[in-house]
């Protein structure tokens, strides 16, 4: 009982599925300890920061029914907020503190603004506002130099704790050296953890029902006595906060930000992959769907290079599983993954399970 309602009563109804989730929380909780090496942690916290930009970005399309291209942008102003606030006002918690504040204030106010204007809209128009917003948005990054550093971005120091030079023991822990990089991925693990949590709680209440109500037939709704539009801005409103807090994680983990880490429109692309891949208006989606495509993205160049030491020689082989190809093979995949969950993993494996109960 007390599991269901750390999760909102919403179970992920299916062994597979459970089992799944479980060991991506114990394997990215101990990723230290289980993937050594500067790679496997960077991987392990990308995954992290997806895991909730891409939940937060759930809950515009998968349970409002909502299409905007403007999620980068927020996502990038959380990382400016905390590089421009740790740059101009100096290492430490308050810069920090400071960043992240006006980072969600600046986020509030736009997104109530582009929801308030935009939503009334058809669906289509609203996606274009967005695009064009976000666009608008990247190329003033890239031209305020003085504030954003230009493409060239902004790099800043972390508090002293989250440092790499930061060593609270001077003896391995289980093998592993604790320093301030490894006290910023648990920091990272802690907070997108929680706000998952709060996600859960957000998508599972009354708002959340209303939220699934008008994606389904939002003229019913508003038949019923909702207003839809005053909703759809809430659910704008929240998303673009959550955005932003994965981005202020993000310029964190890598004290660096510029317009293509965070504002570029391919992580846009990944974001909608990453959807679609796990399942969408599910949130546990978000979760396997992260793991997947990042994992994909960073080590299926690894495995065709082994693959093409062992067909080294085949003519046409060797060829199609270079290493330079994996970009290729990732389309190949995510064709496959469509094909054979058009629901994503989630809503394939729920979908089985209710099948099994029957």
């Amino acid at each position: 009982m007390n599991l269901q309602r750390l999760l909102s009563l919403d179970l992920p109804r299916s062994r597979w599925l459970a089992g799944a989730l479980l060991l991506i929380v114990v394997a990215l909780a101990l990723a230290p300890f289980l993937f050594p090496g500067a790679k496997a942690l960077g991987v392990a916290a990308k995954m992290l920061v997806f895991i909730l930009l891409v939940a937060s970005y759930d809950l515009l399309l998968g349970y409002t029914g909502i299409v905007s291209f403007a999620h980068t942008m927020f996502f990038g102003i959380g990382a400016y907020g905390v590089a421009i606030a740790s740059t101009r006002l100096g290492e430490g918690w308050l810069a920090l503190g400071a960043g992240l504040a006006a980072a969600l204030a600046v986020s509030l106010v736009l997104s109530l603004v582009i929801g308030l204007f935009s939503l009334r809209v058809k669906a289509i128009f609203f996606a274009m506002i967005t695009l064009a917003v976000a666009a608008a948005f990247q190329t003033l990054a890239s031209q305020l130099s003085t504030f954003t550093g230009g493409e060239d971005g902004l790099t800043f120091r972390n508090p002293a704790w989250l440092e790499p030079s930061f060593e609270p023991f001077e003896n391995e822990v289980f093998g592993v050296l604790l320093d301030g990089k490894l006290l910023t991925y648990w920091l990272l693990f802690v907070t997108v953890a929680l706000l998952f949590g709060l996600l859960l709680r957000i998508v599972n209440s009354p708002f959340g029902r209303v939220l699934q109500a008008i994606r389904e037939n939002d003229f019913r709704a508003e038949a019923i006595g909702y207003r839809t539009v005053v909703y759809r801005t809430l659910a704008s409103v929240i998303a673009a906060l959550f955005a932003t807090a994965a981005g202020a994680l993000l310029a964190l983990w890598l004290r660096y930000t510029g317009p293509d880490t965070t504002l570029s429109f391919e992580i846009m692309l990944d974001i909608l992959l990453i959807v679609v891949i796990g399942g969408m208006g599910t949130l546990y989606g978000a979760v396997i769907g992260a793991v997947l495509f990042v994992g994909a993205q960073n080590y299926l160049q690894d495995l065709l290079a082994l693959g093409a030491q062992a067909v080294h020689g085949v003519p046409v082989l060797q060829d199609l599983v270079a290493p330079g190809r994996w970009l290729l093979w990732l389309g190949v995949l995510f064709v496959l993954s469509v094909y054979h969950f058009p629901t994503g993993v989630v809503g394939r494996l729920r979908a089985r399970a209710a099948g099994w109960r029957r």
